[in-house]
């Protein structure tokens, strides 16, 4: 789950099936963070200038695939591996009691079937962003609706998710102009008898 309300202050003993601090962990989870910071800026600049520039809108491709699959879908597996309670306070900062009491009493319980479908998820959506074309397009399209239920859970995710909606919009965007513009250029070299 990008960025979400994992606490920047790691308390690694959540992590650990022993209860004590491991020093690995620690520096595992402050890695993670610095990657989604990173791969997260480095598609939001990219979105920004996907619309004038090629180069950018395949960067920004990139950085949201290898975000999704390495650092969402892998780090989400490794965590859901370890049995940890890792999920246990997603929810926690959600200023929707429904959304709070959902996921305290479906999603905890059951974090190996609900994790998991987040995981295939993240895994579908991420190989659908670096795949090009349509499919990419509609990767997008699943991440806007994922970011937009992001919004529920709070905290964080209220200054995460509108920021990614942005970016994805514009990449959406400057996917679908270089489609048409591929098209039209394919078009007027190859033109349509009638």
């Amino acid at each position: 789950m990008p960025l979400s309300h994992r606490p920047m202050v790691v308390v690694p003993e959540r992590l650990t099936r022993r209860g004590t601090p491991d020093e690995e962990t620690t520096k595992e989870v402050v890695m993670e963070k610095i990657m989604w910071l990173v791969l997260g800026g480095v598609v939001f600049v990219a979105a920004l200038r996907a619309g004038h520039s090629r180069r950018a809108m395949l960067m920004g491709r990139w950085a949201l695939g290898v975000l999704f699959i390495v650092f969402g879908a892998a780090v989400n597996a490794i965590y859901l591996g370890l049995g940890t309670e890792y999920y246990a306070t997603f929810a926690d900062a959600s200023p929707f009691p429904f959304v709070r009491d959902t996921w305290e009493s479906l999603v905890v319980p059951h974090q190996g079937f609900f994790i998991g479908l987040l995981i295939i998820a993240e895994t579908t959506t991420g190989a659908l962003i670096l795949t090009g074309g349509r499919w990419t397009q509609v990767g997008l399209m699943a991440l806007i609706g994922f970011h937009i239920g992001q919004l529920a859970f709070g905290g964080v995710l209220w200054v995460w998710a509108p920021l990614m909606l942005v970016a994805l919009v514009l990449l959406l965007r400057a996917e679908r102009r270089a489609r048409t513009t591929l098209h039209v250029h394919r078009s007027v070299r190859h033109p349509v008898s009638t």
